[in-house]
């Protein structure tokens, strides 16, 4: 009965937003100008309400950057892209250089959007102050959860006071309508869509609110939205990093260069989270000391790419007490973005209502990923919300796609941040087909491997999708194959 209500609550919250969505005016054109940092892209903005059940409230501007079809002649339209986060500035990655394959890039102009809040968009704007606060990341007592929720809860205020209305509204499924209406002013009759990790969640909530405005859309390393507590959450996500810890393991076991090859690495790792848990680990560069949950994060960070040979580096000389190369080092690859919690808080609602609950949430995760303990961005999302200010406007609910053209979605069997089991979920809601990269990383379009290339190029040129359980073989990290230039991936790391 419980999950019956759950989906009827998830139903009505589907259908409120389906009908609070105005019809659309005529958009606007864009004014494309030349980007004043990067040659060859054009740069541009698309007005949009910041309440769309209340267009009279406001309005927001959004970021674009666009490279142009290298082939004017074989032009299909436009592919809008986005690169995840929560956060992540798709316009800044296009400026960047972020792009798909050339036979991809050749029949379609290439457009990346900043998400309202982000980068080049009318930004949410949080105080100084308290961002950098200090406050108790893994909280040890009641008094020290009560910390974090104070902390959390004065962020967010700042976040509402200094942005006005928008700190209230940076969900994904305003997103889903901002993309509906840069569809519209591109002149593009149906959406053509390549978002990848959180970048996925926007690509759903489109496809469930303007199921006959799809054309394709790729998915890659997919969100699910039906995680409806902080528990499945934190131990679906931890589980995923272990799993590619036991692959980094093996390739250390069979690969001579690696830094860690011929010793426990296991054992070694465990023995840096014991002597982190008591305060005894440093930074053999810095000195400063080093957490758990840096910790963590260092060795979840190394799993995107992945970068296993740096981060043995960085596990050694953190074992050996001596500085890494410049080269190995991780800690600079992890971007800060002060937007993380106004959209996941208003996306996820995960309530843990004290210590004793978060602690036990702790321990469960431990016990399941004895290597790295807890993955530590999951860990970072569900505790940012403890004391939030901000009610959820777009809780979870099982993905319903009605009336769309296949979708394609894209994962590898081992991703450190949108576990493998996230996208054969959405799969399975939707219908959709799920294509498997058999190997490591985040992000599997842009792993080298030509299975998954081609596959998804022919998906978005033709709309021909591969067969359902098509799996594609992994591309050894280090190999010529994997040393082979393949489409640049977004720089941006999170979700």
């Amino acid at each position: 009965m419980a999950g019956v209500a759950k989906l009827l609550t998830a139903t009505a919250v589907l259908g409120s937003l389906l009908a609070a969505t105005p019809a659309n005016a005529a958009p606007a054109a864009i004014d494309w100008q030349p980007c004043a940092d990067a040659p060859g892209v054009d740069c541009g903005t698309v007005t949009v309400p910041i309440d769309w059940a209340h267009p009279d409230r406001g309005t927001a501007s959004i970021a674009l950057a666009r490279r142009k079809a290298t082939d004017p002649a074989a032009r299909i339209g436009s592919i809008l892209m986005d690169p995840g986060g929560p956060g992540g500035p798709g316009a800044g990655e296009v400026e960047a250089g972020w792009s798909l394959s050339p036979e991809i890039t050749k029949r379609f102009d290439t457009v990346g959007f900043d998400p309202r809040g982000v980068g080049g968009s009318t930004q949410i704007k949080c105080g100084l102050d308290e961002v950098i606060a200090d406050h108790p990341e893994v909280p040890r007592n009641q008094a020290e959860f009560e910390q974090l929720a104070a902390y959390n809860r004065k962020l967010g205020e700042s976040c509402n006071r200094l942005s006005g209305p928008l700190g209230r509204f940076g969900d994904t499924a305003s997103v889903a309508r901002d993309m509906d209406a840069i569809r519209a002013a591109l002149g593009d009759r149906k959406l053509t869509y390549y978002g990848v990790s959180y970048g996925t969640l926007m690509g759903q909530q489109y496809a469930e609110l303007f199921p006959d405005k799809v054309r394709a859309l790729v998915l890659d390393s997919n969100m699910d939205h039906s995680q409806f507590t902080a528990f499945q959450f934190l131990n679906s996500e931890t589980q995923s990093v272990q799993a590619e810890f036991g692959e980094f393991v093996a390739w250390c076991d069979r690969t001579p260069s690696c830094a860690l090859h011929g010793r426990d690495v296991s054992k070694l790792t465990r023995d840096l989270q014991d002597k982190a848990a008591r305060g005894e680990l440093k930074d053999p560069q810095s000195g400063e000391v080093v957490t758990p949950l840096s910790l963590a994060g260092l060795i979840q960070g190394s799993f995107y790419g992945p970068s296993w040979d740096r981060l043995a580096t960085v596990l050694k000389s953190l074992a050996d007490g001596t500085p890494p190369p410049a080269s190995a080092r991780l800690k600079d690859d992890i971007p800060v973005n002060t937007v993380f919690q106004s959209v996941f808080c208003d996306d996820w609602n995960l309530p843990v209502h004290n210590y004793a609950e978060l602690e036990a949430y702790r321990r469960t995760a431990a016990a399941l990923a004895p290597d790295v303990k807890v993955n530590s961005l999951g860990w970072r999302a569900v505790t940012g919300c403890v004391g939030w200010p901000n009610k959820t406007s777009n809780p979870q609910h099982p993905l319903q796609v009605h009336g769309a053209p296949p979708l394609l979605m894209l994962s590898s069997k081992y991703d450190p941040a949108t576990p493998y089991a996230w996208s054969q979920a959405a799969a399975r809601q939707s219908g959709s087909t799920l294509l498997t990269y058999d190997g490591w990383g985040h992000g599997a379009y842009s792993k080298n491997s030509q299975c998954v290339i081609k596959a998804t190029d022919d998906y978005l040129i033709t709309g021909k999708l591969p067969a359902r359980g098509t799996h594609c073989a992994a591309v050894e990290p280090g190999s010529a194959e994997a040393r082979i230039a393949g489409p640049k991936p977004p720089s941006t790391i999170g979700f």
